[in-house]
């Protein structure tokens, strides 16, 4: 992944919590730790639509 899209990522806030959410590279997800969902990223894109979060286990 480009470092400029990472710098993106970085900035970030969930939708639900507003807390910060951190890029998971193995899955190519943004995770919320403390909403505990995922957010998808899809063709370089991230998807912060709350319909459209994994819910983490």
């Amino acid at each position: 992944m480009k470092n400029k899209q990472k710098s993106l990522f970085s900035q970030l806030v969930c939708p639900i919590s507003r807390n910060a959410l951190k890029f998971n590279e193995d899955t190519q997800e943004l995770i919320s730790e403390s909403a505990a969902v995922a957010f998808p990223i899809r063709n370089g894109i991230p998807i912060l639509l709350i319909d459209e979060a994994r819910k983490l286990d």
